[in-house]
C-alpha cells in the first residue's frame, strides 16, 4: 500500500533515562479538578461530575518554546501532572487502574481563554480554545518504576521567577484511578494515551518573552519560554 502523501510523524515524548521514545496516541484533559481553580473559574466544585476535553497529540511541545498563537489576545497558563498510559482497555475498574500507568510528566495546558469564553457562551465545543498548535508543552516521561505513583506533593508554576500557581496533588477532586475508570467507560484507552490531570488555582495570561517554570514533586520540572 502506498500513501497519497507522506503521513505525519508520530508525536513522541522523550523518556527520562532512556534512549527510547514514548509514542503519544491521544491527550485527554480533565476540567476543573482542583477546588480553588474551579471556584476561580466561577463554578461549584461540589456540584459536577468529572468532564474531559481533548488536545491533539501533535500539539505537544518538547523544545521549551511556546509560540504565542494567532487569533487570541488572552492566552493562559495551566500547570498539570501528565499521566502516561502503557496499556489500556474499556471499563477499567478503579482497583486496576494504576496497572495501566507507565509514567508521569509535567505539562502545561495552554489555553486561548478569550476564544474558550466565547465558545462557552455560545454552547460550542472548546477545541478553538484548547486544541490549537503547540498548546501542550510537556516534559520527558519519568517511568513509574523510578518515581512511583505520586498521590501527594507540590505542584507549582513560576512566571518570570514569581510563584503564580501552587497546590498539592492530594487536592485533586478526582484522583488518577477515578479518572482512568471514568475515561475507560467512554473511550477505548490505549498505550500512548496521556491524561492531563487538572490545574490548581492561579491561572493567568502570558506575554511574549515570559518564562514559565513548572514543577511536580517526585516527577520533575518543565521550562518553557513564550516566543
Amino acid at each position: 500500500m502506498t500513501y497519497l502523501f507522506d503521513p505525519p510523524p508520530v508525536p513522541v515524548l522523550p523518556i527520562a533515562g532512556s534512549d527510547k521514545l514514548f509514542p503519544v496516541h491521544r491527550i485527554y484533559c480533565v476540567g476543573r479538578n482542583y477546588a480553588e481553580h474551579t471556584r476561580e473559574m466561577g463554578f461549584d466544585p461540589d456540584k459536577e461530575p468529572p468532564f474531559f476535553f481533548m488536545k491533539t497529540a501533535d500539539a505537544l511541545v518538547t523544545d521549551g518554546r511556546f509560540p504565542y498563537p494567532a487569533a487570541s489576545k488572552d492566552v493562559h497558563w495551566e500547570i498539570e501532572l501528565a499521566v502516561a498510559l502503557g496499556s489500556g482497555g474499556n471499563d477499567i475498574p478503579r482497583s486496576q487502574a494504576m496497572q495501566h500507568v507507565y509514567g508521569y510528566g509535567v505539562a502545561l495546558d495552554m489555553t486561548r481563554r478569550d476564544l474558550q469564553g466565547v465558545a462557552k457562551k455560545m454552547g460550542r465545543p472548546w477545541e478553538i480554545g484548547k486544541a490549537f498548535e503547540k498548546s501542550a508543552p510537556c516534559s520527558a516521561i519519568v517511568p513509574a518504576d523510578r518515581c512511583g505513583h505520586p498521590t501527594r506533593g507540590a505542584i507549582w508554576l513560576d512566571v518570570n521567577g514569581e510563584r503564580r500557581q501552587t497546590g498539592d496533588l492530594s487536592q485533586m477532586i478526582w484522583d488518577i484511578p477515578s479518572q482512568i475508570e471514568y475515561l475507560s467507560g467512554l473511550w477505548d484507552l490505549r498505550a500512548g494515551d496521556l491524561i492531563l490531570t487538572g490545574t490548581p488555582a492561579g491561572v493567568g495570561a502570558v506575554r511574549k518573552g515570559d518564562r514559565l517554570e513548572g514543577h511536580v514533586d517526585g516527577v520533575g520540572d518543565l521550562d518553557v519560554t513564550v516566543v
